[in-house]
C-alpha cells in the first residue's frame, strides 16, 4: 500500500520546517508546465542557520549527512506549501553544492542524507538522478545546498 509524504515522515519523526523565503530577487518554486523548480535550499531550520563551515575541516560527514537531509526537509516543505505532495508525479533530479577542506572527499557519502530522505518519503517518486559540485564558497558559509526538479500534475 502507498503511503502518504506526510505519513512518512511521521513515521521517520520528522517534520517539515516552516519555508524560507528568497534572499534576493527570485521565487523558491517556479513552475514551467508540468516541472517544478526548487530554488537552492540550505541547512536552515525555521530561520536557525545550521552547518556552517568546511565539510572535512568543521563539519564532519556524518554531519554532513544531516546537513543535506535537512535540505532535502526544506524542498519538500517548499513543495508542500506551494504544490501539494498530491501532485507530484516525481522527483527528477537534484544539483547539490558543498564547500569543504583541501583533502576531503566523501561527497558521495554526504548527499545521500537527502536521497535517501527523498525515497523514505516519496518511495518510489522520490528517486531520482543526482550532480555534486564543489565549491569554493557558499552563501553563510552553509556546508551545503540543494537545488531539485519535480514533474507535477497541472490543471
Amino acid at each position: 500500500m502507498k503511503r502518504n509524504p506526510k505519513d512518512n515522515l511521521a513515521e521517520l519523526r520528522l517534520e517539515l520546517p516552516n519555508v524560507s523565503t528568497p534572499g534576493g530577487n527570485y521565487v523558491s518554486v517556479n513552475i514551467r508546465n508540468s516541472i517544478a523548480y526548487i530554488a537552492i535550499q540550505f541547512p536552515i531550520l525555521n530561520e536557525e542557520f545550521l552547518y556552517q563551515g568546511r565539510l572535512g575541516d568543521e563539519i564532519t560527514t556524518e554531519h554532513g549527512y544531516k546537513a543535506m537531509e535537512l535540505c532535502a526537509l526544506n524542498v519538500l516543505a517548499q513543495i508542500d506549501k506551494k504544490v501539494g505532495f498530491d501532485k507530484i508525479i516525481g522527483l527528477n533530479h537534484i544539483d547539490v553544492y558543498f564547500q569543504s577542506g583541501e583533502d576531503w572527499d566523501e561527497s558521495p557519502k554526504v548527499v545521500n542524507g537527502a536521497s535517501d530522505l527523498f525515497v523514505k518519503v516519496l518511495e518510489e517518486k522520490g528517486k531520482h538522478s543526482r550532480a555534486i559540485f564543489g565549491v569554493h564558497k557558499l552563501p553563510r558559509n552553509f556546508c551545503v545546498g540543494l537545488t531539485a526538479s519535480f514533474t507535477i500534475e497541472t490543471e
